[in-house]
């Protein structure tokens, strides 16, 4: 980088200049590494970790989600009476869903079809909105206003809970698992945060890939649109003689999203780089969760919200942790000592070893390529064919009994590498089955590392100065061109997780396949 150079980078946005400047700073890590090579001070392994190290330095402060909906907002949305709720978007066994807006956070227009809630005051009225399905929903006929509403409100239906804030945080605590920094900073939130070592449960760092719950707090329940019909027995005694919900309950709120992604796949089909660009923010997102020694145990297309790009090319987000396991004593390890333990949702996606796990005394559950099993499954329905682990008759397979041989062959125009990481992200036995960070990784290379993947050729030093030229182009995309994009954000996501032994791991997976396949 000449003088004159730099001395440009001061008319730069702040964007801008910090993209220069980390561009500079990998710039120098791949000097410095070079001159280390040619004097022979330092073993190529030992400057793949160093680089490997510096590269999660710079990017995981970058690989941060985009800002939520409430950003500019911090002291708003902790009560409910500050949101407009619109029609209800879905209802599931645990919640229902309504669309929702604060009018101040968004350019609000309302639909000629509004009308006031009976009982409520004007500030409460409800009006059509976006849509979002959100955990274990079944799909409502939407309409899509666009931005007007640009989040959505999922009410818990309280049952056990009690009735006090602290009680109703604590039973609901897996689903406070994705809150971010700000949504508990409210009245109640302050009660979640002071206790969050009682509840026992694990908070997630933001993700590209994961839900964000924006707000969470607990408040009275309303009678809201639909109510009776679609869930009247779960009301209060209040709003329903022959209910038995309770009268408060907790209340998430979460940025609204167009569709999930089974109604984005019901409605058109994906090429196959838009396809394996699906599968790898899946395993993105739950190797994201192992790492923080969180298991979801729910995922299925219904669970996956998804919007779009600059370029149209989707972005997943995963939602719904309400089944997930998140306790800060035993991580991904689940001791199964009787029948009555709770194994998670979707018996129909639930991995091989979890649903054929037998309880005994010292029996344990181990989780950390449960969801990296459902993730190969729910990839034949991003390919265009049916879940293999869904429906009825000869076609459907159970995941206690079927063998890798009765999987159903992939289309031809799916690429090869791709069909080779869904079948061992199907493997039984877990210890021959990938990990989500290696697939990933896996993918990552076979997107964009072509160039590396020569089996004579693939020696440390190229593979360094192939991740050193990804870094800078990465930087210079995301700071320069646009942030939203998702084949920047999977770049970010694959840099800012680096780890030496994984990549080469992967690479030589890749040539092994292939070789064979010759």
């Amino acid at each position: 980088f000449s003088a004159q150079r730099i001395r440009s980078a001061s008319n730069l946005s702040d964007t801008g200049k910090s993209t220069f400047y980390a561009c500079i700073a990998v710039y120098t890590v791949g000097l410095l590494r070079a001159e280390k090579v040619a004097k022979n001070i330092t073993p190529l392994t030992d400057i793949a970790l160093d680089v490997s190290l510096s590269f999660q330095t710079i990017f995981i402060r970058k690989n941060k989600p985009l800002k939520d909906p409430l950003s500019a907002f911090r002291w708003q949305g902790f009560k409910l009476d500050e949101y407009l709720i619109g029609q209800p978007i879905g209802k599931g066994c645990s919640a229902a869903v309504y669309e929702a807006a604060i009018p101040l956070s968004s350019n609000y227009q309302r639909s000629e079809d509004s009308k006031p809630l009976e009982g409520t005051s004007p500030d409460t009225q409800w009006d059509h909105g976006p849509v979002i399905q959100a955990a274990e929903t079944k799909p409502i006929q939407t309409n899509k206003q666009g931005a007007a509403f640009p989040l959505a409100i999922k009410m818990m239906w309280n049952i056990s809970a009690g009735s006090s804030s602290e009680a109703i945080l604590s039973t609901m605590r897996q689903e406070l698992v994705p809150v971010s920094s700000a949504a508990l900073s409210g009245e109640y939130g302050a009660v979640a945060c002071h206790r969050r070592p009682v509840f026992g449960k694990k908070r997630l760092e933001p993700h590209p890939n994961i839900i964000q719950v924006i707000r969470a707090f607990t408040s009275s329940v309303p009678l809201l649109p639909g109510a009776y019909v679609d869930y009247p027995d779960v009301l209060p005694l209040s709003l329903n003689p022959s209910g038995i919900g309770h009268s408060r309950t907790l209340f998430l709120v979460m940025k609204n999203y167009p569709c999930t992604l089974r109604q984005y796949l019901s409605e058109r089909n994906s090429d196959a780089h838009l396809s394996t660009l699906m599968i790898l923010q899946l395993l993105e997102g739950v190797d994201h969760l192992v790492r923080h020694g969180i298991a979801h145990r729910d995922l299925k297309s219904d669970n996956i919200l998804v919007e779009f790009d600059s370029a149209g090319c989707p972005w997943l987000v995963i939602t719904d942790f309400g089944c997930c396991l998140a306790d800060e004593n035993i991580g991904l390890r689940l001791p199964f000592t009787s029948w009555y333990v709770d194994r998670g949702g979707n018996g129909c996606l639930m991995a091989p070893e979890v649903v054929t796990a037998i309880p005994g005394p010292g029996v344990l559950i181990d989780y950390s390529k449960a969801d990296a099993w459902a993730v190969g499954a729910i990839a034949y329905e991003i390919l265009g064919l049916c879940n293999p682990f869904y429906g009825q008759g000869r076609s459907s397979l159970e995941s206690r009994s079927y063998q890798e041989d009765q999987l159903p062959a992939l289309p031809d125009t799916v690429p090869f590498d791709v069909k080779q990481v869904v079948k061992m992200l199907l493997q039984r036995d877990p210890i021959k089955r990938l990990s989500a960070r290696v697939a990933a990784n896996v993918l990552h290379l076979s997107l964009w590392g072509e160039n590396i993947l020569v089996p004579k050729s693939l020696k440390l030093d190229k593979m360094i100065g192939w991740l050193l030229h990804q870094s800078a182009a990465t930087l210079l995309m995301d700071g320069l061109v646009d942030k939203s994009r998702v084949e920047t954000k999977m770049k970010m996501c694959f840099l800012a997780n680096l780890e030496y032994e994984d990549l080469w791991e992967a690479a030589f997976l890749l040539l092994s396949w292939r070789s064979h396949s010759v």
